[in-house]
């Protein structure tokens, strides 16, 4: 039987980042991965699959090019799966290459197979072949990832009716196209399909557009998908999925509603994958869904196994995975290198436009009974912001009254992902107002959105009642 320090069950975001946090601190790590890529679903079918078919719907379909330069230089007609799926598929290979780098340079051993425990401390390796692997671990990282829901109203077996990770093997650009779920997942390929000239038809059983965004981001966003092409229908709930017709499927909805299209994408949501690892062997009990329940260093309940990444659930993010990991692994082998998790997590949606936010949104601090103060910036009034032709884009930052300490940050528009960064480390330092009115960004630049923002927030806290805005 071989014997490691740490073996590692899956090779996403959390599983690299564990094994190789304990590899670099002299640690014997192993990594188990069951799939023929490594790198996960945020290489091979989530995170940088689908943001890079943003990018190239966004090229393909001349977009950009029409809102800056007046002028249709759309290729969409002409655009096969395979030009579509090119960029896609070179970044994927891209980054498996970087992830087996990291692995053999750190000399952790990499086995192929299928992983589940014989007990707490022996995870078997099952191969194709029959044969098997036991290996003896001290410790053990569960980043086995998530799968998506697949609800019975949908018949998947249909090549037309897709999940969030068939989406990737297209055999031809829908015409028309149904996605099922508003989520963050929905929405991102709602918008990349409708930049590609679909008609695509968006169905929520909720009356608002991810609910977790300030309420004002979140309609904003809502417009602008509609803009984009999207039509968008709220509080719908599916009755069924009708296949029968070869040159159409209809979604029927509860409300009466009927709508007709090539392809359906469901966005209904996602499982851990834990079913097939034998948990009860190692004395774990998953939660709804397979999640794995963990404490603040993500352990189970079983302190000697932790879980990190999507398979414990929220956020289930590429960055909070990896970080979960470290922290993990730190705790494991009492590294004394980091502790804790950073106290503010980012969220970046890559709709189009992007939205991202970070801390409090104006109904949050509502119901805390935070008195604030917003500033708000317009892409549209920012030099950087006309030469890249966003003329609808916002940051809107929300201070404390009493100190002007920032404690929330939320932009909607072009790069908006890396725009939030700003607010975050300012966050992170427990800055406000202040901080940006004495510093200089460069010009021009979308940077320069938290001065102008900072000074509209400045002037609302000195403004007396009656004061014209």
């Amino acid at each position: 039987m071989l014997s490691y320090d740490l073996v590692v069950i899956g090779s996403g975001p959390a599983g690299e980042k564990g094994a190789a946090t304990a590899a670099e601190f002299g640690r014997r790590a192993a990594i188990v991965e069951r799939d023929p890529y490594v790198g996960g679903a945020s290489t091979n079918t989530g995170t940088l699959p689908s943001k890079t078919l943003r990018e190239t719907a966004l090229a393909l379909s001349g977009l950009r090019a029409r809102d800056l330069y007046g002028v249709d230089l759309s290729l969409r007609r002409e655009a096969t799966v395979a030009d579509f799926l090119y960029h896609e598929n070179r970044v994927k290979l891209t980054e498996r290459a970087r992830v087996v780098d990291t692995i053999h340079r750190d000399k952790i051993d990499l086995y192929r197979g299928h992983a589940e425990f014989a007990d707490p401390n022996t995870v078997l390796v099952k191969c194709d072949d029959g044969t098997s692997t036991p290996l003896k671990a001290e410790k053990i990282l569960i980043a086995t990832g998530s799968a998506p829901v697949r609800p019975h109203e949908f018949r998947f077996e249909d090549d037309r009716i897709h999940d969030s990770d068939e989406i990737l093997s297209l055999y031809r650009l829908p015409r028309t196209l149904a996605v099922i779920g508003a989520g963050v997942i929905g929405a991102e390929y709602a918008c990349t399909f409708a930049a590609l000239g679909a008609k695509v038809f968006l169905l929520d059983g909720r009356d608002v557009l991810l609910p977790f965004l300030d309420c004002e981001v979140s309609e904003a966003l809502a417009g602008a998908i509609e803009r984009v092409g999207v039509t968008f229908y709220r509080k719908e709930r599916v009755l069924r999925c009708d296949d029968h017709d070869p040159e159409a499927i209809e979604i029927v909805c509860e409300s009466g509603r009927v709508v007709r299209v090539d392809q359906v994408l469901v966005a209904a949501g996602r499982r851990s994958n834990t079913e097939t690892l034998n948990l009860a062997a190692a004395g774990i009990t998953p939660g709804q869904r397979g999640l794995l329940i963990v404490n603040e260093f993500y352990q189970t309940s079983v302190p000697h196994i932790y879980a990190a990444g999507d398979v414990i659930g929220f956020p289930a993010l590429a960055a909070t995975s990896a970080e979960q990991a470290r922290v993990a692994m730190c705790h494991a082998f009492d590294f004394g290198f980091k502790f804790n998790m950073a106290p503010l997590l980012p969220t970046g949606i890559y709709t189009i436009p992007e939205v991202s936010m970070v801390g409090e949104t104006e109904e949050s601090l509502n119901k805390a009974g935070i008195e604030y103060v917003v500033g708000r910036a317009s892409y549209a009034e920012n030099a950087r912001g006309q030469i890249i032709g966003d003329h609808t884009g916002f940051l809107k930052l929300l201070f404390r009254k009493s100190d002007m300490r920032l404690l929330g940050a939320h932009a909607i528009g072009e790069q908006a992902t890396e725009v939030i960064h700003i607010g975050l480390v300012a966050m992170m330092t427990n800055s406000g107002a202040d901080l940006f009115h004495e510093t200089c960004f460069n010009y021009p630049t979308l940077g320069d959105l938290y001065k102008a923002a900072a000074y509209d927030a400045l002037m609302a806290a000195h403004r007396k009642p009656g004061d014209q805005a």
